[in-house]
């Protein structure tokens, strides 16, 4: 059976993302795979090194545990308590985003969904894109899906209420 295979982050634009991904499970009768990487605090130093074996071992079933609750919780965000009409399957592997999505899509006829997300010159500094490394690397198609419009209204109001202005309604139309 195909599977489209979807990067989730628990953000706005892996949401977008992920419903996309479940359009196209649903247009292409496949089943969805929702994934989510998930790294060790300290990146590689800290999974290589611990004082303690017993601790490293603690530290990662909690890391594990935590990036299994986050997969469940962006998925109830984006389906709410009804799932698609399609088969959803959840996957959380350890690695960067970028790999990790790209070592899950090994399957030539696997479509890999995606979100591009908000990517400001600050951003793009300090992250690489995992959307960007994806279409490098995948040996599947890749759909790289924009954030919504709606994000960009967030992003304003947001701002806005960060520097205390007033919100002119007139502007949200």
């Amino acid at each position: 059976m195909p599977r489209i295979v979807v990067g989730v982050s628990g953000s706005l634009g892996s949401l977008t993302a992920l419903h996309r991904a479940a359009a196209e499970a649903r247009l292409r009768r496949a089943e969805l795979w929702a994934v989510l990487a998930w790294e060790m605090p300290g990146g590689e130093l800290g999974s290589r090194y611990s004082a303690h074996v017993s601790a490293h071992v603690s530290a990662v079933a909690q890391c594990r545990t935590t990036a299994g609750d986050r997969l469940r919780e962006a998925l109830d965000a984006a389906f709410g308590p009804g799932r698609p009409e399609v088969t959803v399957q959840g996957a959380t592997v350890c690695g960067t985003p970028g790999a990790a999505l790209v070592d899950f899509a090994q399957d030539p006829d696997d479509l890999l969904v995606v979100g591009t997300g908000a990517r400001g010159p600050l951003r793009r500094l300090v992250h690489r894109s995992v959307a960007r490394y994806c279409q490098t690397h995948a040996v599947c198609p890749v759909l790289a899906v924009p954030p919504s419009p709606l994000l960009a209204t967030y992003d304003t109001t947001h701002r806005r209420n960060l520097w205390h202005r007033p919100l002119d309604p007139r502007e949200l139309v």
